[in-house]
């Protein structure tokens, strides 16, 4: 279950909620059904939603709307591998720590993916209406989270925080990127029978 507080507390004052969340026992099976699969299921639907019922208006082509089949099959695809790339966000930041005077601790790893995605998961709900999308952009409130939590969780030395940020996120791209490809790939195979 998803704590109001813990979630004002990450996008209000992360600087104070991450040494609550860095000394808060927990599993990944509780991480996940209490945090990521809620909060992560925000942009999908959102998305699918926007897209199947509002639309887009394009210039010169009129309205565009995803069919319903179509939208619902991409809105489970990314839904699915967005929950494998907080895991494999985690391992990236565990396996990095210690190149930037950090711990390494698988779980809170976990934590740092899964709590500093909170911005950019809620900021998908501008997808519900495709014209102020746009807005999601407020979601890169997220690197900050990821700027700040790394210290407390990981242990790492704080003046090297910017450049693990950095790696982080560029190699999140590359994650991003690749699964954005896979999920086209899966969805471009469904809808053509290859």
């Amino acid at each position: 279950m998803i704590s109001i507080n813990r979630l004002k507390g990450i996008l209000m004052d992360p600087k104070r909620e991450w040494p609550a969340i860095a000394a808060e026992p927990t599993t990944t099976t509780a991480l996940y059904s209490g945090w990521i699969v809620p909060l992560a299921a925000i942009p999908p639907v959102a998305s699918f939603i926007g897209m199947s019922v509002f639309g887009i208006s394009l210039p010169f082509m009129g309205r565009y709307q995803v069919p319903i089949a179509s939208g619902l099959a991409g809105a489970i695809v990314r839904y699915v591998l967005s929950l494998v790339c907080v895991y494999l966000l985690a391992i990236l930041i565990d396996k990095l720590a210690p190149t930037f005077g950090g711990t390494s601790d698988r779980m809170q790893a976990l934590k740092v993916a899964a709590y500093s995605s909170t911005a950019a998961w809620i900021a998908g709900i501008f997808g519900l209406f495709p014209p102020i999308a746009i807005l999601g952009i407020l979601g890169l409130y997220s690197i900050y989270l990821l700027y700040t939590g790394l210290p407390v969780l990981m242990k790492s030395a704080p003046e090297k925080s910017v450049a693990y940020t950095a790696v982080i996120i560029v190699v999140g791209i590359v994650i991003a990127v690749v699964i954005g490809a896979v999920s086209s790939l899966v969805l471009r195979t469904g809808r053509y029978g290859l």
